[in-house]
Order: structure tokens, then sequence, then C-alpha cells
């Protein structure tokens, strides 16, 4: 398998159209299998064991037939990066057409992120708002914040991972005075065997990623084991990796909440096109053009960089006995 990994590979560096999580050039390795197209696009700074799921997740999306679907019209909500000012905001939200949920960064400075929010719901009158905070925050500042924010804020869905571990989510959760929701996204993604986390009182919803859940069976595994409302979400993918994502939301029993695949719109270049109508992404089958595998080709050391990268992660899968 590996050596069929590396002969029909191809890495595309994608250029985003703001600032996302420090990243300006996406970077993405693809590669082709009976079963159509993989990608494989954990961030740079990820070690190998990390990448595990990831590299597990692209090898059955070319290896294994895509789920029986219990939809196949996915609503979605819009990204709002950590920007300031009305005018990059209202930039951002339009490239969300017909999008009434937005996912709102926030942690690093209220003040701007109140503003932030406040902002987004005045462009988009009766937005709701789900504020991730990428696990920034302490307790004690979670629940200084939480309060402060609902005071002034309507329609909050909920907060995403606003502390790191699952103690701190439990210890808040008992200890929040006002009526948000909890979803848990990194302490779920990052745990080694995210089946032996006990959520009870410390998340009220998973947050479900293809890619570093290792697949959308195990994904879909996961969703029923914990038996929690879901929202499906992505990491600045290509479209292939979307294209994932949307089979998995389609997949579910069950779908409540819009989910956050709405992030190719954060690209200025993309290799396939998945269009936002009406707040929905249609699933369809997504086959990378050639012209765009050439176009954004990435440079021949950034290739060799993540053919090594798949060497070194494949290893480190073997020692955990993936494969």
């Amino acid at each position: 398998m590996l050596d069929s990994i590396l002969e029909s590979l191809h890495v595309v560096a994608l250029p985003t159209k703001t600032n996302f999580r420090s990243v300006l050039v996406r970077e993405v390795a693809l590669f082709e299998g009976p079963e159509g197209w993989g990608e494989f696009s954990p961030f740079l700074e990820y070690d190998a064991d990390e990448c595990v799921p990831w590299l597990a997740s692209a090898i059955e999306s070319v290896t294994v037939a895509p789920p029986s679907l219990n939809r196949d019209v996915i609503k979605i909500n819009a990204t709002l990066p950590a920007i300031n000012g009305r005018e990059k905001i209202e930039q951002v939200l339009s490239w969300f057409p017909g999008c009434r949920v937005a996912k709102i960064k926030v942690g690093e400075d209220f003040n701007q992120d109140l503003t932030r929010i406040k902002l987004a719901q005045e462009i988009i009158p009766g937005l709701e708002v789900r504020l991730d905070v990428n696990g920034q925050w302490t307790t004690r500042q979670a629940l200084q914040y939480l309060g402060d924010i609902y005071s002034q804020v309507s329609n909050i869905q909920y907060v995403e991972q606003p502390c790191a571990t699952l103690e701190e989510l439990r210890e808040l959760k008992k200890s929040l005075e006002v009526p948000i929701l909890i979803a848990g996204d990194e302490v779920i993604r990052k745990a080694r065997d995210p089946f032996s986390l006990d959520l009870e009182g410390a998340v009220d919803i998973v947050m479900l990623k293809v890619a570093p859940l290792g697949g959308i069976k195990r994904s879909l595994a996961l969703a029923k084991f914990h038996g929690l409302p879901v929202v499906v979400s992505s990491a600045l993918d290509s479209a292939v990796g979307i294209s994932r994502g949307l089979l998995l939301a389609g997949a579910l029993p069950e779908i409540s909440y819009a989910c956050g695949l709405g992030t190719g719109a954060l690209l200025e270049a993309d290799v396939s096109d998945l269009a936002i109508t009406h707040g929905d992404i249609q699933i369809v089958s997504v086959k990378p053009s050639i012209q765009a595998l050439k176009k954004y080709g990435a440079t021949k050391d950034r290739v060799e960089w993540w053919k090594a990268r798949i060497r070194q992660t494949w290893l480190a899968g073997a020692e955990r006995g993936e494969w």
C-alpha cells in the first residue's frame, strides 16, 4: 500500500484568502486508489504519531466504498477567523452565501472577540454563533468570559473547546451559571483512544473531524459510542478532504447542527469545486482537476518532504498495528 500511495502522490500548495491558524498556504498531499482520491494533510507541526489517523483516513478513502447516505445535501456554517474590522468581517462572511450560523474564532483578546461577535451579528441579523476557543482559556477565564458574552450576545449555539483538558471542561460545566452548551474538539480528536474518554458532565456536543479521527467508519462508531449530538467539521481541507466530511454528515442517522464543512471558502484556490448554495453543500464525488494539480503543484523539495513524512507516519502506524 505504501508504494502505491507514493507512486500516485500529488502535493499541492493552496493559497488562503486570509490568515487561518497562521496558515497562508495550505499544503495537501493527495493520492488515488481503486475507490477514488484520498487526502493526507495533517498540519505541518504534527509529529508522525499524531499523523497516523490522518493517513488511516486517507487510505480508507481510496480503498473502502463510500457509506450509505441518509441525506445528500448538508447545511453548513460560516467560519470567521480571528480578524478585526467591519469591512474584513463582512468580506469573509460573504464567502458563505446563505449561512445563518457562524463559527467565530475567539480566545486571544476578549474585547476584540466580543466586538467581532457583535459585528458579525450586525452584518447578518439573527445570526447564530458558535465560539471556538481552541482550548485557550483556563476554567476561571471561561467562567468569566462566557458570563460576560452571554449578557451581551444572543443566539449562542455553543462554545467549542473553551478549555484544554477534560478535567477543566468538567469543572467548567459544573460551575457555569449561564446556559451555554460545551462542544469537545481537541480533547476528543487528540486523544490516543477517544473511545476510552468519559465525556459525561464535561461536554454536550462531540465534534467529528474525519481525518484526525481515522476515517468515516471510526467517526460513525465514535458518534454511536458516546451517544451525544455531533457536529461534523473540517481542518482546512481541500475539496477532497471536505468531501469525506460531507459523506460522514450524510451517513449519520441524525444531524441536528449545521456542519463546519465550508472552510474551502477560505482558500483562494482549490483542486475541485464544492459550491455553497443557500447555506448548503451538495454531496458529490470529488476528483481533483488535472489543471489544478499542475497549477498548484508544490516544489520538488516539498514533494520529497511529504513523501518522507508519509513514510515516517506509515512506520509509526505499523508500530501501533494500524495497517
